[in-house]
């Protein structure tokens, strides 16, 4: 009886080749701080190699956001991501409208880029932002532009989702590819777009064990977790219990 050859040679890699964008080579300087244990939760969650698309939900105030780019950062450090994409409604509360603001596109979108940029300068030292920026590996792109588009290896954060119909978040969690994460944060109680938010019928679409068993989770922030600072928490806090 003959013995079977064991010639590691003839191994071949049978895995889909996935089309991505090469790591960034030099690692950020993340600023450190304490996170409280809700936090250490959702990171724990975001950077979980099973996890894919987190609905992220809560008051203002509750580090949506900057767990958020935290988490995006830490996967960019790590290498399991290339870009950092960023998406929001182009919808306001306020009476300058996104047609009517002057410049370019990219000069448009730069008051919607804020929470961004904002929470990047409370992350990272300006070189570290600078060198993002100028290898594009930060991507602003309206919600109106993503037919079409496909992500492999990219973390997209969600922002301000309550400001965006079904059909938007639909089109959104559509456009995932291999390797990525998406985190779609939401405050269901500051939709601006008169009740056609689709933010808390898609999430709930997604509650349930078989869809973690797929990578999609539901994160809930309560008015507990509100660090902004002591004011905002008392002053959401006041007006749920008088409304």
């Amino acid at each position: 009886m003959k013995n079977k050859r064991n010639d590691t040679n003839e191994i071949k890699d049978t895995s889909p080749i996935i089309p991505q964008r090469n790591k960034i080579k030099n690692i950020l300087s993340v600023h450190q701080r304490n996170l409280n244990e809700k936090q250490k939760q959702f990171l724990e969650l975001a950077l979980s190699k099973e996890t894919k698309i987190i609905f992220v939900s809560g008051p203002a105030g509750t580090s949506k956001t900057y767990m958020a780019v935290y988490a995006a950062l830490t996967l960019l450090n790590q290498r399991r991501v290339s870009d950092l994409i960023y998406i929001r409604s182009p919808v306001e509360s306020s009476e300058a409208k996104l047609g009517f603001l002057p410049g370019e596109a990219e000069d448009k979108m730069a008051p919607y880029l804020a929470p961004l940029i904002d929470k990047l300068a409370e992350l990272l030292p300006r070189g570290d932002i600078d060198s993002l920026r100028k290898e594009e590996r930060i991507i602003s792109i309206p919600v109106g532009f993503l037919r079409g588009l496909n992500w492999n290896a990219k973390v997209i954060i969600t922002d301000e989702a309550q400001n965006m119909t079904f059909k938007e978040i639909f089109t959104l969690i559509t456009r995932m590819g291999e390797f990525s994460k998406m985190f779609i944060l939401g405050d269901p109680e500051q939709s601006d777009i008169n009740g056609k938010s689709g933010f808390i019928k898609m999430s709930s679409y997604f509650d349930d064990e078989e869809s973690k068993a797929n990578g999609i989770h539901v994160f809930r922030f309560t008015d507990n977790d509100i660090v902004r600072s002591g004011l905002v928490r008392f002053i959401i806090k006041k007006i749920k219990k008088t409304s």
